[in-house]
């Protein structure tokens, strides 16, 4: 007689701390839909779902790309044009010690494989509070426990200096910097690198820079590499298409290795192998690297001026809005308002859902310090479309909260 399984099956238990706020709310919104109504998603950053368009040459190198059958495995690192483009690209930013660059199946994968090739268990890294999920994600599944500092929302949500050197302990290896910040929006002055690279020099920290928004600046100055102001640090420089260059889809990111040779080789050796052991990045896409970055960039004209009077829009509704307040994004297309509430924010956004059918992201799902409540608002929408959203938003408030 053949033997029957009846025991559970069960997942491994360090992935009890794997969360992504981002679309853990899907679920909620599904039955939503299922009732007949139309969902409002304010919570995930796709340009492609609102009126952005990938670039048309980029498709057109994807698409030529595939008729000149590039459809096999490509290099472990990524194809050569796209490699020496990236360089290109970090001489551009300011990155004068580039020791080595590599291409990903988007910056999710270049953020997994650089934590995996550093962290051994019982070490820990920075990160930001509030931080994009991710790298909490990644953390979890490498069993690594979180070692979180505060953006100071009262200072335009720069990292809180003291609060990381009080964090840095003998097994700390590094610190991420988000910068343009998701979910905050904020965009790091130069005094702040220069003070987070002191602190790496004289704690031998690896810097991981995510600078994945670096070209939409909202504001008139222009953004700082991490790794130009740090040529001496090693810095990883987190680069790719979905955002700048409005290709989510194709997961499509880069790395750059940057810092003293001889101190970043065997790192750089052990992410080479793990780049080995996935074979390769999607390789048609490759061919868009080298046309986004030397070609046109028109196309982020227009994209600034729509995300800055759609941050100007959703500013101003958070703070004339009983409740709410906003620092001004700098960066990026989110905000991230506080929200005074007699109960907590994933109770918020869960029941807006329901109610309003608009979906924006709990605060507690990216962090925030003990006792403030937020929520993360992605402001790609058409000013009608937002007016509309801030307009249902403000009436939850206002009947929920008397």
């Amino acid at each position: 007689m053949p033997i029957t399984q009846t025991r559970e099956v069960a997942a491994a238990s360090r992935l009890d701390n794997v969360r992504y706020a981002i679309r853990d709310l899907a679920c909620i919104a599904d039955e939503v839909i299922k009732q007949g109504h139309k969902v409002l998603p304010l919570n995930v950053g796709d340009p492609n779902v609102f009126d952005f368009k990938t670039p048309s040459h980029l498709i057109e190198a994807v698409y030529k790309a595939m008729r000149d059958g590039k459809n096999g495995y490509a290099p472990s690192s990524g194809i050569s044009e796209a490699l020496d483009a990236i360089r290109g690209e970090a001489a551009r930013k300011g990155i004068s010690t580039v020791q080595d660059v590599f291409v990903t199946t988007g910056v999710s994968e270049t953020v997994d494989l650089c934590l995996t090739a550093l962290l051994n268990p019982g070490e820990d890294l920075l990160t930001p509070c509030p931080d994009y999920p991710l790298y909490s994600a990644v953390l979890a599944k490498l069993g690594i426990g979180l070692n979180t500092y505060y953006l100071n929302e009262a200072d335009g949500w720069q990292p809180e200096l003291d609060d990381i050197k009080r964090k840095i302990t003998p097994r700390t290896r590094g610190i991420v910097l988000i910068n343009p910040n998701n979910p905050t929006g904020s965009v790091c002055s130069r005094a702040m690198l220069e003070q987070i690279a002191d602190l790496a020099r004289r704690h031998n920290l690896v810097i991981f820079a995510d600078e994945i928004y670096d070209k939409l600046i909202l504001e008139d100055d222009q953004h700082i590499a991490m790794a130009s102001v740090a040529p001496d640090v090693p810095v990883v420089t987190f680069g790719g298409l979905s955002k700048n260059y409005l290709a989510p889809g194709w997961r499509i990111g880069w790395g750059i290795v940057s810092g003293d040779a001889a101190v970043v080789k065997q790192y750089d050796e052990g992410i080479q192998r793990l780049l080995r052991s996935r074979l390769c990045a999607n390789h048609p896409e490759q061919y868009a690297i080298k046309p986004a970055l030397e070609g046109p960039q028109n196309h982020l004209i227009e994209v600034r001026k729509k995300l800055r009077s759609r941050r100007d829009l959703t500013v101003e509704w958070c703070n004339s809005t009983a409740r709410v307040s906003c620092v001004s994004p700098r960066g990026a297309f989110y905000a991230y308002p506080r929200i005074d509430i007699p109960e907590g924010d994933d109770a918020f956004v869960k029941e807006l859902i329901l109610q309003k059918h608009v979906m924006v992201v709990h605060g507690s799902g990216f962090g925030q310090k003990p006792g403030s409540k937020h929520f993360r608002i992605v402001f790609l929408p058409d000013e009608k479309t937002l007016s509309k959203a801030y307009a249902a938003i403000g009436e939850f408030i206002s009947n929920r909260y008397q």
